[in-house]
């Protein structure tokens, strides 16, 4: 069964770039809510244990290296079947293959820095949630 929510970061190439703002007004125009937020920046130590399912990977150092590189912002949405409408709103990983209006398609640069980070499962939403965020900073 769908939840109702999902995990998401502005990823520091997006922030950088001054898209915080245009990224939040097109994820609220999808029609999702959100319920937690914050504007924050992982230390390569807290970067590490986030990506840790990618540490066999060859790019888990840049990964770690990248997300830990500057400001991100990190939030809980809410609306039904949470994780896979954003994983649509968001678009491929590779902005090449985005489709056109999805946020990575947008402001994306590379698949790389690909802009904006959305949990793949409803597992990994709970998960990448509880990892930011105490309960008592998640609202209804």
């Amino acid at each position: 069964m769908a939840t109702n929510r999902t995990f998401t970061m502005i990823k520091p190439d997006a922030v950088s770039s001054g898209y915080i703002g245009a990224i939040l007004s097109q994820i609220n125009e999808a029609g999702f809510k959100i319920v937690a937020m914050k504007y924050t920046k992982l230390s390569a130590e807290k970067a590490g244990e986030f990506y840790a399912v990618h540490k066999a990977r060859p790019f888990y150092g840049e990964l770690v290296e990248f997300m830990s590189s500057g400001p991100i912002v990190a939030a809980i949405l809410e609306k039904e079947n949470a994780v896979e409408e954003f994983r649509k709103l968001i678009g491929s990983t590779n902005p090449a293959d985005a489709a056109p209006g999805t946020i990575r398609a947008k402001y994306a640069r590379n698949i790389g820095e690909n802009a904006i980070h959305g949990s793949d499962s409803d597992e990994n939403a709970t998960i990448e949630g509880a990892f930011h965020f105490a309960g008592t900073e998640i609202f209804e």
